[in-house]
């Protein structure tokens, strides 16, 4: 049995990562801002036993202090942290108010950053693993996404640095890129204003279950894996802003126009 701590997780891709594990028969720490989504879930699972909800704000320090503290009290170890929770926006860069980038980087970069770094102490003593959810924008611009784009970029920079400084102790970091995936993230993305977006998101490609990124995620934990780029259009994407950036942002205009107004 492993204990899993999972922010975001009362929803979406942290939901059904947190149903996958617990059919496993792991112990599960699930945290979210979202207080009544949290008291759904622990209904849902009803399993005080083996999970327990904690309701934070990963971008205040005190909230990712006790969170840390109430999973030691409570389990006594951590194997393996998930950095899931997060939020994006749909808004040209150029007319949005800078309080929405800051809102977007600290919940997807500080806040998986910060919690991080607080769990060191017990990932060390477990050899445990780190999960970090990115996204494929964080490899190639996507209109509407500057802050969102960024966010991403900088997590893929950081946790591969401490990669590398974490080898000595032995824990594991996997970097997940999915691209589209069937959540309520787009639902509630941040517009120009700091309101929920009015527009449509625009997409490429088709649309992925969180449930069937969760088997994904959880078979290359398993297997030790570095990196999953699950989504060919997406790897495609990547390469080709590399190769050909010109072509690339032909194409990205045209499936992104709605965006760019």
């Amino acid at each position: 049995m492993r204990v899993i701590l999972i922010t975001g997780a009362a929803s979406g891709l942290g939901w059904a990562m947190a149903q996958h594990w617990f059919a496993a028969g792991h112990s599960l720490v699930l945290a979210d801002i979202d207080d009544s989504g949290l008291n759904a879930r622990a209904a849902e699972l009803n399993n005080p036993e083996r999970v327990l909800t904690v309701t934070c704000d990963i971008t205040r320090a005190a909230d990712i202090h006790f969170l840390i503290d109430e999973t030691h009290a409570r389990f006594g170890q951590l194997d393996l942290l998930v950095n899931n929770a997060g939020i994006t926006h749909r808004s040209p860069a150029h007319q949005t108010d800078p309080a929405v980038f800051r809102k977007v980087m600290a919940v997807d970069w500080q806040g998986a950053v910060e919690l991080t770094l607080a769990a060191l102490p017990m990932l060390r003593e477990s050899t445990g693993q780190i999960i970090c959810i990115g996204s494929m924008a964080g490899w190639m611009p996507v209109p509407g996404r500057a802050a969102y784009c960024a966010a991403k970029a900088a997590l893929t920079q950081f946790f591969e640095v401490l990669r590398l400084e974490l080898e000595a102790d032995g824990i594991h970091i996997l970097m997940a890129y999915p691209s589209f995936l069937d959540t309520p993230i787009e639902n509630h993305a941040l517009g120009k204003d700091g309101n929920v977006a009015k527009h449509p998101r625009s997409m490429v490609g088709g649309m992925r279950s969180a449930q069937w990124m969760a088997e994904l995620i959880d078979t290359s934990l398993k297997q030790r894996k570095r990196w999953i780029l699950p989504e060919p259009v997406s790897r495609f994407g990547a390469l080709l802003w590399r190769i050909a950036p010109a072509l690339y942002l032909r194409q990205v205009r045209k499936r992104f126009a709605g965006e760019l107004r």
